[in-house]
């Protein structure tokens, strides 16, 4: 299940984002298990999180960041560069409250 996004809440996520560092960098063994069991912990936990990708190649990288985001069933808020921003709501404890669609 993909998580779809209206314009104001994509908006809205971008903003939230801008302050945050990047909390997972991902390397050149790509996306692993142990990787994905880190992103699915701090998905859990902050909802919103920033990744690094470390790949030279654009197509690569964009490849990485696709992948990585539908293995943990995340959103796509915002890529820029290397730095790429997820977002799916916590299962347990909701912190983030998006704007209405």
């Amino acid at each position: 299940m993909s998580i779809a996004l209206t314009a104001a809440q994509n908006r809205f996520l971008r903003g939230a984002a801008h302050d945050l560092k990047a909390m997972l960098q991902v390397g050149g063994k790509g996306v692993t298990d142990a990787l994905l069991a880190e992103i699915e912990g701090a998905l859990e936990h902050h909802e919103l999180i920033k990744i690094k990708v470390a790949a030279a190649d654009r197509d690569a990288r964009d490849q990485l960041i696709d992948e990585i985001a539908r293995r943990a069933d995340a959103a796509l808020v915002q890529r820029i560069g290397h730095v790429a921003v997820l977002y799916r709501p916590s299962k347990d404890k909701r912190q983030i409250v998006l704007p209405r669609a």
